[in-house]
Formats: structure tokens, sequence, C-alpha cells
């Protein structure tokens, strides 16, 4: 069984006070679910002198996947951050912990709120790709003691080959609200990974958190961009409000303002009756897809068996809809060729060429261009370039892209693929753009020439 967990240790006189801080009785369990994720916290130790609580979530994974708000949509292909501590860990335990977190026991404890104790504060896995010395320059000028073990107890294990897990603990004093407010804003940080989207609502957390020492942190700036990603965020953060234009609260998360861009770009072509969604996973893009007034045939081709089963109830939940053109799932790869995808008026590959090898991808291409010969192709990759707006240095998003490339890399490459001169090309940016580094997604656009027909 999977689990994450926080564990709080604290010695010394009065520690019994905390379980009131934390508004849970020591002789009971707590135990919730929340979005199918089950929470549980209990008391090992509880007497006079010493305290012992942990709180630790079973996630769901499928819930993960599944939840049709979005809000966990991170990706189709496999990710591990259910099963570590991040920023899905905090947001579960975050109901749990509310009163501790406010600092709101009831009037008898309220003075305990601002009282020190001796904790012990332990946690993980964490799969992190700080340094051992970066992790340590988050806490230890928080007056902690740092001590972090990687790989050395029963429950450390390797996430993926970019992610060493390790369990930290922190000891020093520390009032219960100001030790959980500095977790809270530096678990994501380890992680450097948000599973939502990521608006202004930030910055009012993250000076409530950070409430009487993230100021005088020497390591505040790398923190407030890890947290916040974006720079009109950070800026807002930083400077008076008086001095900056007005940004927006919401957004699509990426994936849907994929999905729109492509849905749109699909919607303005003269030749679009025949549509070919390679990688199509659970079938988002092409259920979207299947609403494109004009669309008559779509065919979603993917070779995961669990991702075509989820597309094809995804589909039969919306056949009866008004104006809906029903895809049909293909089981097939970009490695092999199949006749039914000849002379299409439209193929996409949407974030799928990063995921295959770098070198196999000219024999992709000639495939796509010289053999299946669709009237337009849409290709959409990350920007490498805008990694530095997430605070990223030299990682890529996700554990199984093979690369991630620059503009300037995409544009040469989809270049060099158009060889023969057959297509026109275009190139647009998908996502909040950057005056420096562009936008998180970049679209190239093939459309046949009118001549080559």
């Amino acid at each position: 069984m999977d689990i994450v967990q926080l564990t709080i240790r604290a010695t010394g006189e009065n520690v019994q006070v905390l379980s009131h801080l934390l508004a849970k009785n020591p002789s009971n369990l707590y135990e919730r679910t929340h979005k199918d994720h089950a929470i549980r916290l209990f008391f090992s130790t509880f007497t006079d002198k010493q305290m012992e609580m942990t709180i630790f979530v079973t996630p769901d994974p499928l819930s993960l996947i599944n939840q049709s708000s979005g809000a966990y949509d991170i990706t189709h292909y496999i990710n591990d951050r259910e099963f570590a501590v991040s920023s899905i860990f905090t947001s579960l335990i975050r109901p749990a912990l509310s009163t501790a977190l406010n600092g709101k026991p009831k009037e008898a404890y309220e003075k305990w709120v601002e009282h020190s104790f001796s904790f012990h504060f332990s946690f993980g896995p964490v799969a992190t790709e700080l340094s051992e010395q970066e992790i340590r320059n988050l806490f230890e000028p928080l007056g902690y003691e740092v001590n972090i073990e990687f790989g050395e107890t029963d429950y450390s294990f390797q996430i993926k080959e970019k992610s060493s897990a390790c369990y930290i603990t922190l000891s020093g004093m520390s009032t219960l609200q100001k030790g959980l407010h500095q977790l809270f804003v530096l678990i994501p940080v380890l992680d450097n990974y948000k599973h939502y989207f990521i608006d202004d609502t930030e910055i009012e957390k993250l000076k409530r958190y950070g409430e009487g020492w993230l100021d005088t942190h020497p390591e505040k700036e790398f923190i407030i961009r890890k947290a916040l990603r974006f720079k009109e965020l950070y800026d807002q953060f930083e400077k008076p409000e008086e001095n900056l234009q007005p940004i927006r609260t919401k957004q699509l998360p990426l994936n849907e303002l994929r999905y729109e861009k492509i849905v749109d770009k699909v919607s303005a072509l003269p030749k679009k009756r025949k549509v070919v969604d390679f990688g199509s996973g659970e079938g988002k893009l092409s259920a979207k897809l299947g609403f494109v007034n004009g669309v008559e045939e779509i065919l979603a081709v993917e070779p995961s068996e669990s991702e075509t089963l989820k597309a094809v109830k995804r589909f039969e939940k919306l056949k009866e809809q008004k104006d809906f053109t029903m895809p049909t799932m293909i089981w097939g790869s970009l490695f092999y060729f199949d006749e039914r995808l000849k002379n299409k008026d439209v193929i996409i590959l949407c974030e799928v060429i990063e995921h295959i090898d770098e070198e196999r991808l000219p024999k992709i291409m000639a495939l796509i261009l010289a053999y299946y010969q669709p009237s337009a192709l849409i290709v959409t990759t990350p920007n490498k370039e805008y990694n530095r707006v997430y605070a990223m240095s030299d990682e890529m998003r996700h554990s199984d892209h093979r690369f991630e490339w620059t503009r300037h890399a995409f544009r040469e490459w989809c270049e060099q693929m158009n060889h023969s001169g057959q297509y026109e090309i275009a190139f647009e940016g998908i996502g909040e753009e950057d005056m420096q580094y562009g936008s998180p997604t970049q679209m190239c656009t093939f459309i046949r020439k009118e001549n080559q027909l």
C-alpha cells in the first residue's frame, strides 16, 4: 500500500495542549475521505511530556485521473506525485489541519497558539531534484536541524529515474501554526510541482502562510519563484499593486488551453471532414473535436488498452448529444503503417512527439507527410525556454519526456521535416505568454499546398 505521511513529535512541558490546537481527540482515529483519497490521523504517543501524531494519505490514483473537473488532470501518462509528499498531499491534509493552520482553537487554548514547543516534523517520501544542500538552505535558516534520509529506510524508494525519494526530519523550536505554515509553503517548493492551476489567489495564501518568516528568509526569492511560477504573479507579490497591471484570476489549465486552441484551428480549416487524433489517450481532445461543425469522422488512435477503455466510456456518455460525431477508437502506433489513416483532412499530434526518442522522429514524420499525406498536420510540444518561468532549471516537465525543445529548435526541426516543401508551415504559442520565454506550449501547423493535392 502506497502512503505519504507527516509525523509531528513534540517533547517538554504542556505538550498535551497540542491536541486542542489540532482540534483532535488523541483517543480517537480521525478518518475521512477527500476526493476518494483516504486521510487518517492518529496519536501514537500522548503523555505529559511526549506527543506524537501522524497524518497520512492513501491516494486513489484512478481518482487523480478521473476527476471530471480537471483539477488533478496532470497527464494520462504515469505520474508519481500521488505517491509523494507534494502539493497534492498538502491540499488533501489541509482540511484535517485547518484549526491548527488558522490558529483558531477553542478560546481556552488560544494563548497556546503563540507558544513554542520542541518539535520534530518528519515527512515523506519526497520526490525532489534539489541537492541535499539546497534542501538544507530552505530549512536551516528557520532554525531547524535537518536530517535527510535517501534510500536508507524501509519506506524509501526510487520514484522514476530522475526523482530520488527521501524522508526529511526537521527538529527545532517553533509554534505549531508557524511550523505547519512553513511546511505548506516549502513542501511544494521541494517537489517543484503543483497539481492545480496557479493564479493570483496563490499570492494571498503565500503571504498568509509566509507571514513572520518568509520576508527574512535568505532564499526568499527562490521560494517565491518556485511557489508562484509565473513572472506576473511574482511581480504582484513583490511590488505595490498600484504599479501593476491586473492579471486574470481565472484561466483554464494548460491542457484545456491546448485542446481549445486545436479545436479552434481545426474549425478554421477549409478541409476538416476526416480527422485523426494520434496518441488520443482517454479521448478528451477527440471528444471535443466531435462537436466541431463539419467534422464527420474522427479516428482516435491509441496504443494503450486502459486509455482506450476510458475513451470509449467518455464517448458513450456523449453519443446522444446533438451534433456529436462519435469518434472511432483504433489501436495503433506511429511506428506502424495503417492504410486506414491515408489521405485524411487533419492529423493531430498533441503533446506526443516529446515522448518518442528524438532519432525516431524523422521516420515518423516521413510516414505522416509522405505516405498518409493529410491536408493539415497539427503538432504541439512543450517550449523548453518556458521552464524558466516555472523556476525549473535543466529538468524536463515530465519524467517520460525524451526531450524538450526551444522555440528555435522546434522551428528548425519542423522546417527539416518539410524538406520537400509540400507544406506551408506556421507557428503559434499556447498558454500564458512570457515576454522573454514565450508560451508554455508551442504549435506548428502544416498545410498541404494546393498544387500538391
